[in-house]
């Protein structure tokens, strides 16, 4: 029985509404990236950062998951702990959609912890009016539980270990080209994995990729889906 691991990227969300946080200029929705996006942003301007990020919050609260997470959901449910998934994505539409084997490699908009103490909240927890949400355990500043350019991403050891035993990997919906994401299609082909990559437009790291689906991830992923459950 095959193991499924899918990788999903911006593309995904941008089909409920979501904007892809970096365009070709290299800014983060009309920012620069290391003024809302690093440790030292934060330290120079916690107050702007917050209010980036507040925005961002908001805004994925005010879509939808689409098609490409529903299906993603079903062949979940359908197959068990043969499936994982990874994503850069922080909107958390693949959670909403109902998906489990999740891990969040880049954070999460619906989650923020202490600079200080560590302690962690729901977005929904918090003061949110306040322009530098305060910790109600020590009182220091809390901070989104994003992963900033210069941090490492979470569950890195459990994402290795689901590329060396998949058999089928696909990427959705990313340009690969933001390490270390654009590497895992390379760890996975390197251990026997069937590579499969569905986008809007070739990947940059085409060369490990052995199908090629171009096209929107919401029309492609439920056909591709259906698929892997008719084969069982």
């Amino acid at each position: 029985m095959k193991k499924y691991l899918f990788l999903t990227g911006a593309g995904i969300s941008a089909e409920s509404g979501i904007r892809t946080f970096r365009d070709s200029g290299g800014l983060w929705e009309d920012h620069k990236v290391e003024d809302v996006a690093s440790p030292l942003g934060f330290r120079k301007d916690p107050q702007k950062v917050w209010k980036f990020y507040k925005e961002r919050y908001h805004q994925s609260l005010s879509v939808e998951p689409n098609p490409a997470h529903y299906a993603l959901k079903k062949l979940e449910d359908h197959i068990g702990d043969r499936f994982h998934l990874i994503t850069q994505n922080v909107d958390g539409l693949h959670i909403r959609a109902g998906s489990n084997r999740v891990l969040e490699m880049h954070g999460s908009l619906n989650r923020c912890f202490c600079s200080n103490c560590k302690a962690r909240y729901q977005m929904q927890e918090i003061d949110l009016q306040a322009d530098i949400p305060i910790c109600n355990k020590c009182g220091s500043q809390l901070r989104p539980d994003i992963v900033w350019f210069g941090e490492i991403p979470y569950f890195l050891y459990e994402i290795e270990e689901h590329l060396k035993k998949c058999d089928v990997f696909v990427v959705i919906g990313t340009s690969g080209t933001v390490y270390p994401a654009a590497g895992f299609v390379m760890t996975a082909k390197l251990f026997g994995a069937h590579t499969i990559a569905i986008n809007l437009d070739r990947p940059d790291n085409f060369s490990f990729i052995d199908e090629f689906h171009q096209g929107k991830s919401g029309e492609l992923i439920p056909v591709y889906i259906e698929r892997i459950m008719e084969s069982g």
